[in-house]
């Protein structure tokens, strides 16, 4: 069942797939292996404006929205999803500009992100994982400067993006509110990289740490007001949290295709695998929950493109939901295969260590449970005082 896309949005679709299954799935076992940053591939997306699918038009983009962006993220993820997580993770990084950047910040970064330019988010720290808030990066008032110092941790396109959003403490005695993001530019002296980490999935993207040493930024890098910095970071999260759903989707969606040709094409005493009824039942549930994956994914992306100022609940269940779900359909995947999934000739092993990191990034499946359930009983206690 594919979603009701408008024209335009079938066009999108068709044109990511189309580069999905001609530039990205010969090569995804190779970059998988060699650990190798696509850099041929986001020429392509480039020149295809795909990039420029979330900016919106007065700055060079296509004006598009999170579901068009959810679009070309699923049919990334369906082919490689370390090359959709490059593009995703460009899209994260540029979400807090476009919602709280200054006029002169949009008009002088967004159009080089229309134009391929990746970008990152940077909260992670050692010490900052789920526990978002404690973070002890410091960016320090040095008159028309902030001087940064720290480290952040696993951030995705480190080292190769040219912009990175970095929240950091500009009044440690405040805890999360005092927390301020900031805008810096790759080659800003005093900030250079760790080593490219080497990962269980996902491998073709680049995440490294990141290290401010006296790294010295004009104040209008600053990006909305101090103190407001956690409240950004909590946003910007919101909003992208739908791109993990459709990384997941798309796993899942591959994980389907091949375990239900491989079943066809197996053939155990006397007859193909799909013949039996524990295989078949196998194939069902793996192909329904993808279905209610996707679904609940562009019910939540189209919610929000609505207009809708609050949706932490909804972002969190599509993430929640898809990935949990990407977790137990690659692992079924493997099993249809029997032996031959676990080897690494074949695709299947790479989606199942591809799908695990879906559970954990973005505010891990914990978090968002954390986040669901909140909202339900704030929810509660609205109704309750209007009764």
């Amino acid at each position: 069942m594919e979603p009701a896309f408008s024209e335009d949005q079938l066009v999108i679709r068709d044109l990511a797939r189309r580069i999905a299954d001609e530039k990205i799935r010969p090569s995804a076992a190779e970059l998988d292996e060699k650990e190798e940053f696509p850099s041929e591939i986001l020429e392509v997306l480039r020149q295809s404006d795909l990039f420029a699918v979330p900016i919106p038009e007065q700055y060079g983009g296509l004006g598009m929205g999170l579901t068009e962006t959810c679009i070309v993220i699923e049919e990334l993820a369906r082919a490689c999803a370390g090359v959709a997580v490059t593009y995703a993770a460009g899209f994260l990084g540029s979400v807090a500009l476009v919602m709280f950047g200054s006029e002169e910040q949009r008009s002088a970064y967004l159009p080089r992100m229309a134009h391929g330019e990746l970008c990152a988010f940077a909260l992670t720290e050692a010490g900052a994982g789920s526990d978002a808030a404690g973070i002890a990066t410091q960016a320090t008032r040095d008159g028309d400067y902030y001087i940064l110092n720290g480290t952040k941790q696993w951030i995705t396109n480190g080292g190769e993006a040219a912009l990175y959003t970095v929240v950091a403490l500009t009044d440690r005695s405040r805890g999360a509110r005092g927390a301020s993001t900031f805008l810096v530019e790759d080659g800003t002296p005093g900030f250079t990289f760790g080593k490219k980490e080497k990962k269980m999935g996902i491998r073709a993207s680049a995440t490294r740490e990141l290290v401010l040493q006296d790294c010295r930024i004009p104040k209008q890098n600053l990006l909305g007001r101090e103190g407001h910095g956690y409240l950004i970071a909590l946003k910007t999260l919101d909003r992208a949290r739908p791109g993990v759903a459709a990384q997941a989707v798309g796993i899942c969606e591959n994980a389907v295709d091949l375990a239900v040709e491989y079943a066809r094409t197996r053939r155990q005493f006397g007859q193909p695998i799909s013949s039996f009824q524990a295989i078949q039942h196998m194939l069902a549930d793996m192909a329904t929950q993808t279905e209610a994956a996707k679904s609940l994914l562009y019910q939540t992306t189209r919610y929000i493109d609505s207009g809708a100022q609050e949706y932490s609940k909804e972002a969190a269940m599509c993430k929640l939901f898809a990935s949990d779900v990407a977790m137990k359909v690659t692992t079924d995947a493997v099993q249809v295969f029997g032996g031959y999934g676990y080897m690494r000739d074949y695709p299947v092993e790479k989606l199942m260590r591809d799908a695990k990191i879906t559970q954990i990034y973005e505010g891990t499946n914990q978090i968002q449970r954390n986040v669901i359930g909140s909202a339900l009983i704030k929810e509660s206690a609205k109704k309750g005082k209007r009764g």
